[in-house]
Protein backbone atom coordinates (compact mmCIF):
# COMPACT_ATOMS: atom_id res chain seq x y z
CA UNK A 1 0.00 0.00 0.00
CA UNK A 2 1.18 3.64 -0.96
CA UNK A 3 1.73 6.24 1.75
CA UNK A 4 -0.88 8.99 1.04
CA UNK A 5 1.99 11.53 2.73
CA UNK A 6 4.45 10.21 0.48
CA UNK A 7 2.38 10.36 -2.38
CA UNK A 8 1.30 14.40 -1.77
CA UNK A 9 4.35 15.46 -1.06
CA UNK A 10 5.50 13.45 -4.77
CA UNK A 11 2.57 15.07 -6.19
CA UNK A 12 3.57 18.69 -5.26
CA UNK A 13 6.71 17.90 -6.06
CA UNK A 14 5.66 17.19 -9.52
CA UNK A 15 2.94 20.15 -10.05
CA UNK A 16 5.60 22.89 -9.50
CA UNK A 17 9.02 23.85 -11.26
CA UNK A 18 10.48 25.07 -7.60
CA UNK A 19 8.78 23.97 -4.59
CA UNK A 20 10.00 25.15 -0.54
CA UNK A 21 8.63 23.24 2.26
CA UNK A 22 9.13 26.04 5.11
CA UNK A 23 7.62 27.18 7.78
CA UNK A 24 4.85 29.35 6.67
CA UNK A 25 3.58 30.49 3.62
CA UNK A 26 4.70 32.87 1.06
CA UNK A 27 2.98 35.72 2.37
CA UNK A 28 3.35 34.79 6.45
CA UNK A 29 6.96 33.48 6.58
CA UNK A 30 7.31 32.30 10.01
CA UNK A 31 10.60 32.26 10.34
CA UNK A 32 13.74 33.67 9.49
CA UNK A 33 14.97 30.77 7.14
CA UNK A 34 11.48 30.66 5.07
CA UNK A 35 12.14 34.30 4.90
CA UNK A 36 15.61 34.41 3.27
CA UNK A 37 14.41 31.71 0.83
CA UNK A 38 11.31 33.34 -0.17
CA UNK A 39 13.48 36.65 -0.76
CA UNK A 40 16.58 34.63 -2.17
CA UNK A 41 13.61 32.88 -4.86
CA UNK A 42 11.70 36.30 -5.36
CA UNK A 43 15.56 37.70 -6.75
CA UNK A 44 15.36 35.13 -9.53
CA UNK A 45 11.83 36.11 -10.58
CA UNK A 46 10.66 32.93 -11.72
CA UNK A 47 7.14 31.71 -10.26
CA UNK A 48 7.38 29.51 -6.90
CA UNK A 49 5.37 27.96 -4.51
CA UNK A 50 5.84 27.67 -0.61
CA UNK A 51 4.06 24.83 1.47
CA UNK A 52 3.61 25.28 5.14
CA UNK A 53 4.93 21.94 7.31
CA UNK A 54 4.44 23.30 10.21
CA UNK A 55 0.03 22.54 9.54
CA UNK A 56 1.19 18.99 8.83
CA UNK A 57 3.86 17.40 11.18
CA UNK A 58 3.70 14.06 9.69
CA UNK A 59 4.59 15.74 6.18
CA UNK A 60 7.31 17.29 7.56
CA UNK A 61 8.74 13.48 9.02
CA UNK A 62 7.99 11.99 5.57
CA UNK A 63 10.11 14.84 4.13
CA UNK A 64 12.94 14.42 6.66
CA UNK A 65 12.91 10.88 5.79
CA UNK A 66 13.00 11.21 1.81
CA UNK A 67 15.23 14.13 1.90
CA UNK A 68 17.41 12.97 4.89
CA UNK A 69 18.12 16.28 5.58
CA UNK A 70 16.71 17.27 8.86
CA UNK A 71 16.22 21.02 8.52
CA UNK A 72 13.51 23.65 7.19
CA UNK A 73 13.43 24.86 4.66
CA UNK A 74 13.69 22.21 2.03
CA UNK A 75 13.84 23.33 -1.93
CA UNK A 76 13.14 20.71 -4.94
CA UNK A 77 13.66 22.52 -8.37
CA UNK A 78 12.53 19.90 -11.19
CA UNK A 79 11.87 17.49 -8.98
CA UNK A 80 15.34 17.08 -7.84
CA UNK A 81 16.29 18.25 -3.92
CA UNK A 82 19.05 20.81 -3.24
CA UNK A 83 18.56 21.34 0.34
CA UNK A 84 18.24 25.02 1.05
CA UNK A 85 20.24 28.51 0.42
CA UNK A 86 23.08 27.24 2.39
CA UNK A 87 23.87 25.05 -0.93
CA UNK A 88 21.79 27.38 -3.29
CA UNK A 89 23.58 30.57 -2.54
CA UNK A 90 27.01 29.55 -3.70
CA UNK A 91 24.89 28.00 -6.60
CA UNK A 92 23.95 31.24 -7.57
CA UNK A 93 27.17 33.32 -7.01
CA UNK A 94 29.06 30.84 -9.59
CA UNK A 95 25.73 31.01 -12.41
CA UNK A 96 25.20 27.49 -11.67
CA UNK A 97 21.41 27.94 -9.98
CA UNK A 98 20.52 30.45 -13.23
CA UNK A 99 21.42 27.51 -15.44
CA UNK A 100 19.49 24.85 -13.49
CA UNK A 101 16.57 27.51 -13.41
CA UNK A 102 17.15 28.37 -16.95
CA UNK A 103 16.53 24.73 -17.85
CA UNK A 104 13.96 24.02 -15.48
CA UNK A 105 11.75 26.48 -17.14
CA UNK A 106 12.78 25.96 -20.90
CA UNK A 107 10.32 24.02 -22.96
CA UNK A 108 7.72 26.66 -21.34
CA UNK A 109 6.76 30.17 -21.59
CA UNK A 110 7.43 30.91 -18.70
CA UNK A 111 9.63 33.75 -18.27
CA UNK A 112 11.51 35.64 -15.62
CA UNK A 113 10.31 38.98 -13.69
CA UNK A 114 11.94 41.82 -13.54
CA UNK A 115 12.35 42.91 -9.80
CA UNK A 116 12.18 45.83 -9.07
CA UNK A 117 13.94 46.63 -5.56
Amino acid sequence: MSDPIRSEIEREIADNTILVYGKGTKDAPLCGFTLETIQFFNHFGYPFEVVNVLENMPKRAVLAEMTDWPTLPKVFIKGQFFGDTDILAPMAQNGELQTVLDEAFSGTSVKPTIQLH
